[in-house]
């Protein structure tokens, strides 16, 4: 039943998300398409608002136009916060890595790009759910837990677009809140369990227990103890991460101008990077960026609208000016930082001693090409013949163990890589047999790494001593917290769209149960599916927005003709009426 239930995963995953047009050797998926096109289209119809409203932007999150007596639940920086915890996260450590491992430091360059898109598409989104979400007044007895108000695509979907189109708003609530359960839950769960574990040995039903707490204590005072606690928490996470790759940015300061001089060469021009992913595959290099450029900032997803909708405000457009600031935060600025720092260290394109075994996600097969390049060899060799450490068969189309899809060069026997091993690797038996007869579940050698670990080693590599790469940990740790924390709104706000007030507590309920579930049992397959939910919701969340861009051109001109920050008596209901 699981592995029926993993390969369907596996299956609506293909569809959704590798899909696509094929250009040469690689396919850009159409969810990934529409991603882009839809902020070149918003870019040129709000006519660069990015660029000409990111410093009103800043004025607003001040709280300098701060009225208590909006209507609303939590301030403009609350709700930033809010959405940036749910935003900024493993994509900004694990992703920006992995975006360089496969792609060099030109990837970098297009995540850019689709951050400066990506601000145009927040800006309409989070607009739309300001102007069509729904406000309800607090009565004396009513808890905490249960807010003021409601927004997101699905209140703009059904009031925007009409009646019949409430089948599509009720399909992306329901999506959306599954997917909170999952990869905005679970996952987290999963890899702070992981990781205390890993580093702490700590038993991961006591992290789960832990973390669940936390949770629980947070999400069941509502939205506004959330944006109390966010408005905390993401600045204070973001300022120890960024404050650890400044120091080593600083430490390399010679380096800064060569570093961005190579991103921007390589964006354009890409070289063989360490996992053979370039010798001038220029598309690889930019779908990278792309693909995880538009992750790491969400625009389009339709999450983060769902916290923005409850600021504190009459005026739709001072949120979404708030709103565009966040892909800018998340990629164009922290993204960069640990861009920078795996570059300046050169840890991007090295390799680190390693304990190389046979099971688990890091290991695979792959196989030379004619190029010099490697690709991924389907399957696994029967077996690999390795005299005096080294493979013996090497060459095109000569099957080679990897280690995060680059082959290794030299196995050795013991970790401080003293004794060569001589014998044959046996992948499908997941062991190695030396010319004695001794079998080996590991062997060493030097491999690259990827994801968060070649962020880690490059913070450790990158701060005197050996402690650097507990920055990321413990970075690690409080996003994945404050992830679940923001997602929980998300989906309670969902369940009270579908099912009204009353399913709102049992779902904060659930959400907690779920998330020290979480932390115990595997989670491929609710990573895969809440991926596949969030590919298909992102789909009439842009069809909608595209369809209402001229509903936020008009309130887009109406808010800066006239300018109610600078003349308080000019409001939008006035204007509205006049």
């Amino acid at each position: 039943m699981v592995e029926a239930l993993r390969q369907f995963a596996s299956q609506l995953e293909e569809w959704v998300w590798v899909s696509g047009i094929t250009v040469g050797e690689e396919t850009i998926p159409y969810v990934v398409i529409l991603l882009l096109g839809a902020g070149v289209y918003f870019t040129v119809r709000l006519a660069l608002i990015q660029i000409w409203a990111f410093g009103h932007g800043l004025a607003v999150v001040t709280g300098r136009y701060d009225d208590p007596d909006d209507k609303g639940d939590v301030s403009h920086f609350e709700a930033l916060s809010t959405a940036l915890s749910a935003t900024v996260g493993i994509g900004n450590i694990a992703g920006v890595a992995i975006a360089i491992h496969w792609g060099g430091p030109g990837a970098l360059f297009w995540m850019w790009v689709t951050a400066f898109l990506g601000m145009a598409t927040k800006y309409t989104e989070v607009t739309l759910a300001q102007h069509f979400r729904e406000v309800k007044d607090r009565e004396p007895d009513d808890p905490l837990w249960k807010g003021t108000i409601s927004g997101g695509p699905m209140y703009y979907i059904e009031k925007g677009l009409g009646k019949n189109w409430k089948p599509v708003a009720i399909f992306f609530a329901a999506l959306m809140g599954l997917t909170a359960f999952m990869g905005g839950n679970q996952v987290q769960a999963n890899t702070v369990a992981d990781v205390m574990r890993d580093e702490f040995r700590v038993p991961i039903w006591i992290s789960g227990l832990v973390t669940a707490s936390v949770v629980a204590l947070v999400i069941i005072g509502g939205i506004r103890r959330i944006g109390r606690v966010t408005s905390i928490l993401a600045p204070a996470m973001a300022a120890i991460y960024v404050a650890g790759a400044l120091v080593i940015i600083g430490m390399n300061w010679d380096q800064i101008l060569p570093s961005f001089a190579l991103i921007f060469a390589e964006a354009f021009n890409p070289s063989s990077g360490v996992a053979g992913a370039g010798v001038g595959a220029f598309l690889v290099t930019m779908m990278w960026g792309v693909r995880r450029g538009l992750f790491s900032n969400e625009a389009g997803q339709g999450s983060a609208p769902i916290a923005h909708a409850a600021a504190r405000t009459d005026e739709p457009v001072s949120e979404g000016v708030v709103a565009l600031l966040e892909p800018f935060i998340d990629t164009i600025v922290i993204c960069t930082m640990t861009a920078l720092v795996i570059i300046m260290t050169s840890s991007w394109d090295d390799r680190f001693p390693t304990e190389l075994t046979f099971v688990g996600g890091h290991i695979s097969y792959v196989a030379e090409r004619e190029d010099g390049g490697f690709r991924f060899f389907v399957g696994s060799p029967d077996s690999i013949v390795v005299e005096d450490g080294a493979p013996v068969e090497t060459g095109v189309g000569v099957p080679r163990l990897a280690w995060h899809e680059v082959a290794v060069d030299s196995f050795w026997v013991d970790e401080a890589q003293e004794e060569p091993f001589t014998g044959v690797i046996f992948p499908d038996e997941s062991r190695a047999v030396d010319e004695a007869g001794q079998e080996y579940e590991a062997l060493y050698g030097n491999a690259p790494q990827n994801g968060a670990p070649l962020t880690m080693a490059a913070f450790r590599r990158g701060l005197p001593g050996d402690w650097g790469h507990y920055i990321v940990l413990l970075t690690v740790l409080l996003f994945a917290i404050s992830t679940a924390i923001a997602w929980s709104y998300y989906g309670d706000r969902c369940a009270r769209y579908l099912f009204g007030e009353k399913a709102v507590l049992p779902y904060k309920l659930a959400f907690v149960g779920i998330h020290f579930l979480g932390a115990v049992v595997p989670l491929a397959v609710a990573w895969t599916i809440g991926d596949v939910f969030l590919g298909l919701i992102i789909i009439p969340n842009l069809i909608a927005m595209i369809a209402l861009t001229p509903k936020v051109r008009e309130i887009t001109r109406s808010y800066f003709k006239r300018k109610p920050w600078l003349e308080p008596g000019s409001t939008r209901a006035e204007a509205e009426q006049g």
